[in-house]
């Protein structure tokens, strides 16, 4: 689903307007953006947790030299899902 089906799906779902519906998904997404670089997490409760996860610096291959190279360490976004969606999921 891209972000424009999902607009339609939301409008259409709760009676809004396109418009309204494409900025709404804008909002929460900004929300959800802001706090996680602002390392902290947002819990939707049955949904899922968004945080940042710390990934250690490692050392990897270039694939065309076979040169190692040194990965620096870095925070990355991730998703856990809730318990009540994954219960849909699986249904």
């Amino acid at each position: 689903m891209t972000k424009a089906e999902l607009i339609a799906a939301v409008a259409a779902k709760g009676g809004y307007t396109k418009k309204d519906a494409e900025k709404a998904l804008s909002t929460v997404v900004d929300v959800i953006t802001d706090v996680l670089v602002n390392g902290d997490k947002v819990t939707l409760v049955g949904f899922g947790t968004f945080e940042t996860r710390q990934r250690a610096a490692k050392e990897g291959k270039n694939p065309q030299t076979h040169e190692v190279i040194k990965i620096p360490a870095k925070k990355v976004p991730a998703f856990k899902a809730g318990k009540a969606l994954k219960d849909a999921v699986n249904k």
